[in-house]
């Protein structure tokens, strides 16, 4: 992993970083604050399938709105229909 990467893990050891086990971290956290670098890194370590799954499967869930729009654009993943529950003006 990058070593600029690392101010990124603050509650983390690096070198106690495991590559595979904490990968889920890692895609997320480069996904998110990653430079041009860092992303290239990301991409050729754990494969462009891989990444994809891992925006479909946990991206809404750790990624913000923008970032989340972003890498379903850049990587033509279809985003899911979300249900938009709308205010009633009287709560009855």
């Amino acid at each position: 992993m990058p070593e600029s990467l690392y101010i990124f893990f603050q509650e983390f050891d690096p070198a106690q970083l495991n590559l595979n086990r904490d990968a889920d971290t890692i895609i997320e956290r480069t996904l998110r604050f990653g430079n041009r670098v860092e992303l290239r890194w990301l991409f050729a370590f754990y494969g462009q399938p891989r990444i994809i799954a891992w925006v479909r499967d946990m991206g809404e869930y750790r990624l913000p709105e923008r970032h989340l729009s972003f890498w379903y654009l850049l990587l033509d993943i279809e985003a899911p229909v979300r249900q938009v529950k709308r205010k009633a003006i009287w709560p009855h």
